[in-house]
């Protein structure tokens, strides 16, 4: 009787304790416990002999969401109820994490140091540089990344923004090939380590996107870890129009333009080099006004699987929604 009592208070009490987001677990800190009820069900028929062990499914799935009307600016009145979020086409039972941009953001910069980008490595640093004054909070962490012949860390997580710029600025043009999607797996993989728990991650890439010399990964590869460590996407291409004078250019492009639309961010191409400092400033309005959603999916499979999401505002059908399109369940 004993082992039984034991046996069914862990089963309680353990699952309550962690939360499985996206395709990682992790604990959630503070406001994020327990936002919704997890789902209770009991294994139908125990084999005679042993114990009925209560099972409390876990996998909370975190949705950023962005809302925008016909001019591009950022919506904030917005409500649960007004968004509907669906898996697999199924509704889901959704819950807001906090209020409108005020949850915890954790950021990798990723600069392309390629001598195609030579030219415009000073003016981006200075754009960046004011990003990261107007948009870190004290509760919100910033790390850069150089994209070259290798991924590289040139400053690593931090919750100083002077301590990022000062890493930003090291940052000199080489005459390197693009390890452009090995850079994007590496910077991935780092905010899926080192984020705090409830907070959205965001790539914020500087590129051309011109993929030359991954030894790793692929583009499925990039999207892939993109959506099981819960980032989003942000490019911004300093072409211009440039872009369109031949295939690899547009490649990269539409590369960019994928891992974006996948993961709820967005692909930006300023008309000239004196419009970065707009691009990031819009970068900062979004982020500071997105939702952050959850639900608890009833999808307790463990296989690995690729679970679609799509994300609905129907009652108000002028806005423009985005937000990542599906991610990684666990797998055993």
């Amino acid at each position: 009787m004993v082992c039984r009592v034991l046996s069914v208070i862990f089963s309680v009490l353990l699952p309550s304790l962690i939360f499985t987001t996206g395709g990682s677990t992790r604990p959630l800190p503070g406001p994020y416990q327990n936002p919704v009820p997890p789902q209770t069900t009991r294994d139908p028929k125990p084999t005679p002999g042993q114990d009925e062990v209560l099972r409390l499914s876990s996998r909370l799935v975190v949705v950023p969401v962005s809302a925008s009307d016909a001019a591009g600016q950022p919506v904030k009145d917005l409500t649960v109820e007004d968004f509907v979020i669906e898996e697999e086409g199924q509704p889901q039972r959704i819950v807001a994490l906090g209020e409108p941009g005020k949850t915890a953001v954790e950021i990798s910069l990723l600069f392309d140091i390629s001598d195609s980008l030579k030219a415009r490595v000073r003016f981006e640093q200075q754009a960046a540089t004011g990003f990261i004054l107007q948009v870190l909070k004290p509760s919100d962490a910033v790390s850069v990344f150089s994209i070259g012949t290798t991924p590289k860390l040139v400053r690593s997580r931090t919750t100083r923004g002077e301590d990022a710029i000062t890493g930003l600025m090291s940052l000199e043009s080489a005459k390197e090939a693009t390890a452009f999607f090995d850079s994007i797996v590496e910077a991935a993989l780092y905010l899926g380590k080192t984020a705090a728990g409830g907070s959205r991650r965001v790539l914020v890439v500087i590129s051309d996107g011109e993929e030359n010399y991954s030894k790793l990964y692929k583009l499925p590869d990039a999207l892939r870890e993109l959506q099981k460590n819960d980032c989003l996407f942000y490019s911004i291409n300093p072409s211009g129009q440039a872009l369109n004078l031949n295939k690899v250019s547009l490649k990269g492009q539409n590369s960019m333009e994928a891992m974006s639309l996948q993961t709820g961010g967005k692909a930006f191409v300023p008309e000239k080099i004196e419009d970065l400092e707009a691009v990031f400033r819009q970068i900062t309005e979004e982020l500071q006004a997105q939702y952050l959603f959850g639900y608890y999916s009833a999808d307790e499979k463990p296989d690995g699987g690729f679970r679609r999401i799509t994300v609905r505002a129907p009652k108000r059908s002028d806005l423009r929604v985005r937000a990542r399109q599906g991610y990684y369940a666990p797998k055993a």
